[in-house]
């Protein structure tokens, strides 16, 4: 059986579009610690994956890489403790939260952007100039990778839009609905080119694979993404049950499938979501053990041309884990390279080998199943309302195609996200005045 890992790496933008500076650290502080330890971690066990990287995630790392960015936090990691200020402690808290000590707050704010199982004992100054490191050598790491045959490297649509309701928001036709209509494909399509094009001016070649944002397809979606030039995408196994007629065979995972001449790859979402979700809780034997277990349960079930796919986020999960996840990879990498039956391999070149050969019809959906994350609450909605009025006045923009971006809507309902709402109305405000009309209400 073959397996494969796609491990998705983003963050929207953090810059605020009027004064370039960046509100929220989480850039810096995952591309330094998560990123760098996963591009560690399979050097180290020389251990074939695939990496999905969001192009305006690509943007700010570049950014940082370079050290043009303009982050109060990072500024705040620099300066001499004496003169920290109050708004540079609230900063330096988002991190490190609960401590009150401006000197003791900064060593450990600095300390926390790094993977500690990987990184030696060194003072502020000598993990400052290792983050610069880090950073300037994350992008040439992972094609370095990629070159060795361990890292496939995929893409996503270019500010992270959940394409099925930038086509049309009727796709979530189960939810209640904004009351303004929004259907622009050509901002999604425009958004599937351009981080198309970016991934190639980074890494120099172009991708073939999509992880189109939050997993969101609909056979709009798909048939945009095959004339864009990508041959293959993935989402959620739910998005496959509710596109296939019953009755449903578990095996039926196991294989790609053709939609409007895209091959879909569909995530085992048991497994993807015990690593996600779960495995924090338990000892790292017993986790890397039942995953085992569970593995060759679907081994035995399925014959040797089958596939199993598991998608999960690269970054957010190894928070809850001890040692930042870094002792339970290696001993699930070990594990996993060491089992009879199963071959590590890119899903390009499973499909150069097992082509789809049945056809779906796709129903829309995304890696939770529906859209409800997204739109029906009360604050979704107003926010869909707001875009829709704003693109009716202003029409396409950068400033625009950047509020398209799923992650405002997944957070509008939640409390304590007030800089995700401060940045989406901030790019709408800045697209209306670029063209010159007023903000809707």
């Amino acid at each position: 059986m073959h397996l494969t890992f796609v491990w998705h790496f983003h963050q929207p933008i953090y810059r605020d579009p009027d004064t370039r500076e960046y509100i929220l650290p989480w850039v810096n502080y995952h591309a330094v610690k998560n990123y760098h330890q996963m591009a560690r971690l399979a050097e180290e066990a020389e251990f074939p994956a695939t990496y999905n990287f969001v192009p305006c995630l690509l943007e700010q790392v570049l950014e940082y890489a370079g050290g043009t960015e303009n982050d109060p936090f990072q500024a705040a990691l620099e300066k001499d403790a004496a003169k920290l200020t109050y708004a540079d402690v609230r900063l330096l808290g988002k991190i490190v939260p609960g401590e009150t000590n401006a000197r003791r707050l900064q060593e450990l704010a600095v300390k926390a952007l790094f993977s500690a199982p990987l990184t030696p004992e060194k003072d502020r100054e000598a993990l400052l100039q290792l983050r610069k490191e880090i950073l300037a050598d994350l992008l040439p790491c992972y094609l370095r990778l990629h070159k060795k045959g361990l890292a496939e490297l995929t893409t996503t649509p270019y500010y992270h839009p959940l394409l099925p309701l930038v086509f049309d928001i009727r796709a979530a036709d189960s939810e209640q609905l904004p009351t303004q209509p929004f259907r622009h494909p050509e901002d999604g399509m425009d958004q599937l080119a351009k981080g198309r094009d970016y991934f190639g001016k980074i890494f120099g070649f172009e991708p073939a694979g999509l992880w189109p944002s939050e997993g969101g397809v609909s056979r709009e979606v798909a048939r945009a993404a095959s004339a864009a030039g990508f041959r293959f995408a993935l989402t959620d196994e739910n998005v496959l049950w509710k596109s296939r007629p019953a009755p449903h065979v578990p095996t039926d995972l196991f294989k790609p499938y053709l939609a409007e001449s895209l091959a879909l790859f569909f995530r085992d979402r048991e497994l993807s979501n015990l690593l996600s979700f779960e495995y924090h809780k338990w000892p790292v034997a017993e986790a890397v053990r039942d995953f085992i277990d569970r593995l060759e349960v679907r081994r035995k079930a399925a014959d040797e041309a089958s596939i199993l796919v598991i998608v999960l986020d690269g970054e957010n999960p190894w928070e809850g884990y001890p040692g930042n996840a870094v002792h339970f990879l290696r001993a699930l990498y070990d594990r996993v390279k060491r089992l009879d039956g199963f071959t590590l391999t890119s899903l390009e070149g499973y499909l150069a080998v097992e082509p789809p050969r049945d056809e779906l019809e796709l129903v829309p959906g995304t890696w939770l199943g529906n859209f409800s994350k997204w739109v029906g609450h009360p604050a979704k909605n107003a926010a869909w309302d707001l875009l829709a009025k704003a693109r009716e006045a202003c029409g396409p923009s950068e400033e625009m195609a950047v509020a398209e971006g799923s992650d405002w809507f997944w957070w509008y309902g939640e409390e304590g996200k007030e800089e995700f709402d401060y940045l989406f109305k901030a790019h709408i405000r800045k697209a209306c005045r670029d063209a010159g009309v007023k903000e809707p209400e």
